[in-house]
């Protein structure tokens, strides 16, 4: 079995001595995402540039030819440079000895294509918003570590998500930077004879024309779609421009790029792939695009339809009406009616295909829909979610019994090897081994280690981790107050503000207002005064962003700013600007209590909790998405007032007083409840218990081993040898 390789071109200006060559290759996998040791070695190359920039490319474009001279003489640095390529090698090169290969050798050339709007893999690469993006990020890295022939597709957007600051009036402002493609991990992709490769995408009247960069993510390529290329019109070019751009028919172009052009994209390649995965409607105009094809090839409306159907695989992340992705009836027919000639069909069958409901004079063409309607696997992104949009959307399929799911659930997981903090990383490699992420594939009762760890030992990772995470929110409350006019005293007292031995807790995540980042407020004087007790203070640390057309979403977020400028609360509330998946690494990584309260069941899944239990950090959530799966009473606790209210203002209350028990009665004084040696034994009994329970069954690892038994494979086997052409 082969890894997918796609031919790039070199277009960075970047100069290496013949001793170190290798560092390029190092450089363009994103393999160094999730390598303490690959970004140890970067930053010891100049610690300075790293840390400005995170970004190998950027670090060695700026390399002074006299600091190689100096690094290539240290025995010491080319040590560490060997065995650093030493490892990206043997995981490049080892196939035969991952678990897909070892699992399932006959189907080393049954490719899966995956598409998304986004892709979290780093910071560095601001192709992603939250959530979705993250996940799209982690089902690569963990496709990549299992071995899977896969192949990933996207958009590469000239500005990426907005960049966020609060100004002195708590209000959210974005801007927009413009990437220089040739200073980020990308490249652009090659024609097997060659030739740069840019794809044409018809539209209306016209075509619009995408060039095509790869990231390469480990084993797997990313291939991202860039419009802004000369043969377009001025007009076009900024198609791929933002990401989740406001404008409605701009993000509907959008998504007719990524999804037809992506298609053509892999053709142009020689990729066949076996299975289509939509995550999230956004990409599911990529199915006109595969029935033209089979149309051309000679098959009927009707087989062309289900052999499309039966190859394809669908994740749905949502039940919030916004975020199922649904165009005006007019605006969608606009674009569809070229289609429809296409294809021999009419516009109304086109926009049918996207009805939400059947046989109605239907006002919207729903993406969700029209990916239901033409997929043979659909799935939530947990149990829970699973039933919710199964019951929102079984009206599709009326032909199906109400005894079988028309949608079932994959839960979502995180991909270990970039979450885990590098304290945590090293304490599992002393207790479990140095290849302790092997065992994420056979788990057996490996994890239960965790729990003869030293308490002293994990609380020490611990607080390391925490420490790290103040002199980062230090930093950067330093820079906004500095940028609000503080004075020198006040940028001195900034730096007292924070207190490693006070509890805290973290939420982080999209601002939208289902997710109720100001429910803890609810009872303002209850709140201060269990914050603000002496013998248990309380730390909350904020973060998100809101979209820039969300005004309920920064509302909330100015609402928060202001209690962090409270004279009641100082040192108490804290909100850091920019949410990006540094800022939520360190905040996953170093809090003690990870808050989660999202109006039930509108949470698809939040991931973000996995990611803290596997730094030991507690769960504090409402019963929703994952939790109900992870919640065992003893790694965590769930905020559950023991009754649905039915009408959302008494549902908040309700959940709101069950969230000030928990914290006043059980959280607070079994944090400040110490040993004679000043441990917290029973908190750290139960940070051991939601790291053995949580890691293994909620790790990407997993997750993307349930997709390939219980969607990929079942796919391949149900169409058989006709996927070989699709």
């Amino acid at each position: 079995m082969n890894s997918l390789r796609i031919p790039t071109l070199q277009i960075a200006d970047i100069e290496l001595p013949r001793e170190v060559a290798r560092l390029g290759d190092l450089a363009y996998n994103l393999w160094w995402t999730w390598s303490p040791e690959a970004r140890q070695l970067f930053s010891s190359i100049d610690g300075e540039t790293w840390a400005r920039y995170r970004s190998p490319i950027q670090l060695l474009i700026n390399v002074d030819a006299s600091r190689w001279e100096s690094l290539v003489s240290s025995s010491t640095f080319m040590a560490k440079y060997g065995a650093v390529v030493q490892e990206f090698d043997r995981y490049m090169n080892e196939l035969d000895n991952t678990w897909f290969h070892r699992r399932f050798p006959d189907h080393g050339k049954d490719v899966v294509a995956y598409f998304s709007m986004e892709y979290g893999v780093h910071s560095s690469l601001a192709v992603y918003s939250g959530g979705l993006g993250v996940l799209s990020g982690d089902h690569c890295k963990s496709a990549s570590d299992l071995g899977l022939p896969f192949i990933a597709v996207g958009l590469m957007y000239r500005h990426g998500y907005f960049q966020q600051t609060i100004d002195a009036e708590g209000l959210q402002q974005h801007s927009y930077p413009e990437y220089d493609f040739s200073r980020l991990p990308i490249r652009p992709a090659l024609t097997p004879n060659g030739r740069p490769l840019t794809v044409e995408v018809p539209l209306l009247d016209r075509s619009i024309f995408a060039k095509v960069w790869t990231a390469q993510v480990g084993r797997v390529p990313l291939l991202l779609l860039d419009t802004d290329v000369p043969r377009n019109d001025p007009a076009d070019r900024p198609i791929t421009d933002l990401l989740y751009v406001q404008g409605r028919e701009m993000r509907l172009i959008q998504e007719m790029v990524v999804g037809i052009g992506g298609v053509k994209a892999l053709e142009e390649l020689g990729v066949k792939p076996s299975v289509w995965h939509i995550n999230e409607g956004h990409c599911a105009f990529l199915q006109l695009e595969r029935l033209r094809r089979r149309l051309g090839s000679g098959q009927s409306w009707g087989e062309a339809f289900e052999d499309v159907r039966r190859s394809t695989v669908f994740t749905t992340h949502t039940p919030v009406t916004a975020g199922n992705e649904q165009f005006d009836r007019d605006l969608a027919g606009r674009y569809l009616q070229p289609w429809g000639e296409t294809l021999g069909q009419s516009t109304e069958t086109l926009l049918d295909l996207g009805a939400e409901r059947e046989g109605l004079n239907h006002p919207n063409l729903n993406l969700t829909a029209l990916a239901l309607r033409t997929s043979c696997h659909a799935n939530g992104v947990s149990q829970l979610n699973g039933e919710v949009a199964d019951r929102m959307w079984r009206h599709l399929f009326p032909h199906v019994s109400e005894s079988e799911p028309v949608i079932s659930g994959i839960t979502n997981g995180v991909h270990t090897g970039t979450w885990i903090g590098t304290e945590t990383r090293s304490l599992l490699e002393r207790h479990l081994g140095r290849r302790w992420p092997e065992l994420l594939s056979d788990p057996g009762n490996a994890w239960e280690q965790i729990r003869a760890i030293p308490d002293r030992e994990l609380w020490e990772v611990h607080l390391a981790q925490k420490a790290r995470l103040g002199r980062f929110t230090l930093s950067r409350t330093r820079e906004q107050l500095s940028r609000h006019g503080a004075s020198p005293g006040q940028l001195r007292r900034a730096a007292e503000l924070y207190d490693p031995n006070t509890l805290t807790i973290g939420f982080a995540r999209r601002f939208a207002t289902y997710k109720r980042a100001n429910l803890v407020f609810s009872d303002l004087d209850r709140f201060r005064r269990l914050i603000t007790a002496i013998d248990q203070p309380v730390q909350l640390f904020f973060a998100g962003k809101a979209h820039p057309a969300d005004r309920p979403g920064q509302e909330l977020i100015q609402r928060i700013f202001e209690l962090t400028r409270d004279s009641s609360l100082e040192g108490k509330v804290f909100f850091i600007e920019n949410y990006d998946m540094r800022v939520g690494a360190m905040l996953v990584q170093g809090v003690d209590i990870w808050l989660n309260n999202p109006r039930k069941p509108l949470e698809a899944s939040g991931t973000s909790g996995q990611k803290a239990a596997m730094n030991g950090v507690l769960n504090f959530s409402i019963l929703d998405g994952w939790w109900p799966e992870g919640y065992d009473g003893l790694n965590g606790w769930a905020i559950d007032p023991g009754q649905d209210h039915g009408d959302a203002g008494a549902q908040d209350a309700a959940d709101a007083a069950a969230l000030y028990d928990l914290l006043e009665f059980e959280i607070k004084p079994l944090y400040y409840q110490r040993d004679g040696e000043g441990l917290p034994t029973g908190w750290v009994r139960r940070m051991k218990d939601a790291m053995a329970t949580i890691i293994p069954r909620f790790s990407a690892n997993r997750m993307v081993r349930d997709y390939v038994e219980r969607a990929y494979l079942p796919t391949v086997r149900s169409h058989g040898a006709v996927l070989s052409s699709s």
